[in-house]
């Protein structure tokens, strides 16, 4: 990435070369087909985040039920409360993963889906501004240092990308025979974490 800045710079100051820059990541997130694929994907998996903080809250119960009762009860009684825990951090930890993982899975899809369309829409706006070198700025790695707002086409590209899939005008075009789709992180907001605490036969440490 480091190497194309520097050739499209001098490039650019060679040859009176047009250089444009977006935040893909943040585009696609803009849209309204990307807000609104954000808040289906979070009511669909709504439900199985409530059901793992379900299971912590269970585990978290017999733990307190535990240290409670450490100094009272059965050793039998202790150990087959702690295997309970242990089984139900396991259970919490391989469902917590497997949900992760479906969730990445499935935005991922929707992300690309979303972006592989904008490809053509970006496409479409460089040839018609003269553009030769379109950069994508959404990574921290990125090299771009300071660009002036005039090159900024971020927000032309979320409005003509809205527009294009309401009324399905040229800008809504495929991206040409070739175009490479979008590298992007993800972009849709996720439910907050659900991440197991491993609860370990020792008492909690005090909620703040």
């Amino acid at each position: 990435m480091a190497a194309l800045c520097a050739a499209a710079a001098a490039w650019a100051q060679s040859g009176g070369t047009k250089v444009g820059i977006i935040n893909i990541q943040d585009a696609i997130i803009r849209t309204e087909e990307g807000q609104k694929t954000a808040k289906q994907l979070q009511e669909k998996y709504a439900p199985r985040q409530q059901g793992l903080e379900k299971q912590r809250r269970e585990i978290e119960d017999l733990q307190a039920q535990l240290n409670k009762g450490r100094n009272t009860m059965s050793e039998d009684a202790r150990n087959i409360l702690m295997r309970q825990i242990d089984t139900k951090n396991k259970a919490l930890q391989r469902d917590n993963e497997d949900a992760s993982s479906e969730f990445q899975q499935e935005e991922g899809k929707l992300i690309n889906g979303i972006g592989q369309k904008m490809m053509g829409v970006i496409d479409g706006y460089a040839k018609e501004k003269g553009y030769q070198i379109v950069l994508d700025i959404s990574s921290p790695q990125s090299p771009v240092l300071y660009a002036v707002n005039t090159v900024d086409m971020t927000n032309e590209i979320v409005g003509l990308y809205d527009k294009s899939q309401k009324g399905g005008g040229a800008a809504a075009a495929a991206p040409p025979a070739g175009t490479p789709a979008p590298v992007a992180r993800p972009a849709i907001s996720r439910p907050p974490s659900a991440a197991p605490k491993t609860v370990a036969p020792k008492p909690l440490a005090p909620k703040p």
